[in-house]
């Protein structure tokens, strides 16, 4: 998987383990995967809203902007500041959860 970064002061390494935890050759979602691979699990967060530039908001604090991205079949993954990560689906459906 190819990690796309957007921010221009990002590097791979701030990803961490994150890109370890997805594998293009596994046929579950990005969701299941990260859920068997990471010590914690994926544990959906509710709240943040998406907006159409891809920031990431919370009501009452700033906007995460978007800080690289990768694409596993029809999903995309988008890591944002403080480990926060998004899949968002073909339909624009979307969940949030830290990965940290």
């Amino acid at each position: 998987m190819i990690w796309v970064m957007l921010h221009p002061e990002f590097t791979p390494e701030m990803l961490g383990f994150i890109p370890s935890f997805l594998d293009d050759n596994d046929p579950r979602s990005a969701k299941e995967q990260i859920h068997a691979n990471y010590i914690s699990g994926w544990n959906r967060f509710e709240g943040f809203k998406l907006l159409d530039n891809l920031s990431l908001m919370y009501p009452g604090d700033p906007r995460l902007p978007p800080m690289a991205t990768t694409a596993l079949r029809d999903e995309v993954i988008i890591y944002y500041p403080y480990s926060w990560v998004v899949i968002l689906q073909k339909d624009g459906t979307y969940e949030v959860a830290r990965l940290d």
